[in-house]
């Protein structure tokens, strides 16, 4: 789930102050003005399209921009540099003759404009398998093709007229194939999961003390962001290079993984070179992915009754494992009480672990400092805000375990009801990975 947050990272670094908005809108960086008009209005559409190049898999089809605009004019224009529209997408890529990584992000400009820098053509090792994700700062992003574009792609958007919503890959099961082969032939070592300053496992993407109501979506990915309203690559040639530029970021779970709580319990996230930047080390949906495969049981995987694989209020097994598929997890066999033992596991594990690390999270700032006053209170208030959403409350005939102390409307402190831990389950029909495997 997208949430508000303030971020800090190197020029891509926006300061304790600056906020950037999610699914109930918000305001572009100052100085956004006549290039992008409809940035100012109070209620912008949230539903775009992206239009995807043509052979999006090639390192050509990589370097073209995506161009974004509105799925419904009548509802507005989208306009990337408004931060409660903007869309992104990265790549992660594959050698399969030596298992090498790689990361790329390819850019998003407005339907009609050009990017503030060309973007940089990666040198793509021969047989490469691209896999590509997507992240967006509304509620639907849809893709729509150039020519085959999305065939030449193996696109993914959700099932026929039900997209997931914030999440879309391209070619992504063809990654995981390749990479998980990669790992059993020995050329590509996966970092194990570390041990943190609490004595724990450090949280990945499929740990219940991380997750929220729809785990592993949205991306890693920032741009530029000029005061005329375009965009450009975040490498380090274009921040010093281009002059009035702000970074433009995908709240998502793998950044708050990346970015805050990692930092806060002394963990290190899987990195590669990014081809666009002279091969800096940068982090990836596809990265923490692969590094989850090493969770410890029990291990979070996509359930049914999340909100971006659910077809309208109804669950769907179909929509759920094409979810799966893309960020490498196992299908599910069949629905069953899976939202339910998700739920239990949920409530047995979490709680748990935000009390137990509450010293250390507590040192670090708030995501989003009008949610919360730190990184305890703001992923206490997420796993509240996440336990109604599931229907845990009902699926489990409990209460909210999590109760909040606020003040002006911010979290300022939490407490946690119910059992301290335990209780979790594995569902018959839902695999959990052993520590051995890579799925």
């Amino acid at each position: 789930m997208l949430y508000v947050f303030a971020i800090a990272v190197p020029l891509a670094l926006v300061t304790a102050s600056a906020v950037w908005a999610a699914t109930t809108g918000g305001q572009p960086p100052a100085g956004v003005d006549a290039a992008a008009p409809d940035a100012r209005a109070a209620a912008p559409n949230p539903d775009c399209t992206l239009v995807v190049p043509p052979d999006p898999l090639s390192a050509k089809g990589l370097a073209t921009p995506y161009r974004l605009q509105a799925t419904d004019r009548g509802q507005g224009a989208c306009h990337e540099a408004n931060t409660a529209q903007s869309a992104f997408v990265q790549a992660t890529i594959v050698d399969p003759a030596t298992g090498t990584l790689s990361v790329y992000d390819p850019l998003v400009v407005d339907n009609g404009s050009r990017p503030a820098a060309a973007p940089v053509t990666p040198q793509l090792p021969d047989g490469a398998v691209v896999g590509i994700w997507f992240g967006f700062n509304g509620s639907t992003l849809t893709l729509r093709g150039n020519g085959n574009s999305l065939a030449a792609g193996r696109c993914v958007n959700g099932t026929p007229n039900s997209p997931f919503g914030q999440f879309a890959y391209c070619n992504a099961p063809a990654f995981f194939t390749a990479a998980n082969a990669a790992v059993t032939a020995g050329k590509l070592t996966v970092p194990p999961v570390q041990m943190g300053l609490d004595g724990r496992p450090c949280p990945t993407t499929r740990d219940f003390s991380l997750v929220d109501m729809d785990q592993s979506d949205n991306v890693t990915t920032a741009y530029l962001l000029l005061r005329n309203g375009t965009t450009a690559q975040d490498t380090a040639a274009n921040r010093a290079r281009l002059r009035g530029i702000k970074p433009l970021v995908n709240g998502s779970d793998n950044l708050l993984l990346d970015r805050f709580v990692d930092p806060s319990l002394g963990c290190v996230p899987f990195t590669a070179p990014d081809l666009a930047d002279n091969g800096a080390a940068v982090t990836s949906l596809a990265l923490n992915e692969l590094q989850a495969a090493g969770q410890q049981a029990p291990v979070a995987l996509v359930p049914p009754s999340d909100p971006m694989a659910l077809n309208g209020a109804r669950t769907s097994l179909t929509k759920t494992n094409l979810y799966r598929a893309g960020v490498g997890q196992p299908a599910l066999g069949a629905i069953g009480n899976t939202a339910r033992t998700y739920c239990t596991n949920l409530v047995g594990t979490a709680p748990q672990r935000l009390q137990f690390d509450r010293d250390l999270t507590r040192q670090t700032g708030s995501p989003d400092a009008a949610a919360a006053n730190n990184l305890f209170t703001f992923l206490a208030q997420r796993l509240k805000q996440s336990f109604t959403t599931l229907n845990c409350g009902k699926l489990l005939n409990a209460r909210n375990p999590v109760h909040l102390k606020v003040r002006n409307g911010v979290a300022v402190d939490a407490t946690f009801s119910g059992p301290a831990g335990g209780g979790a389950q594995a569902a018959p029909d839902d695999p959990q990975p052993s520590a051995s495997s890579h799925y």
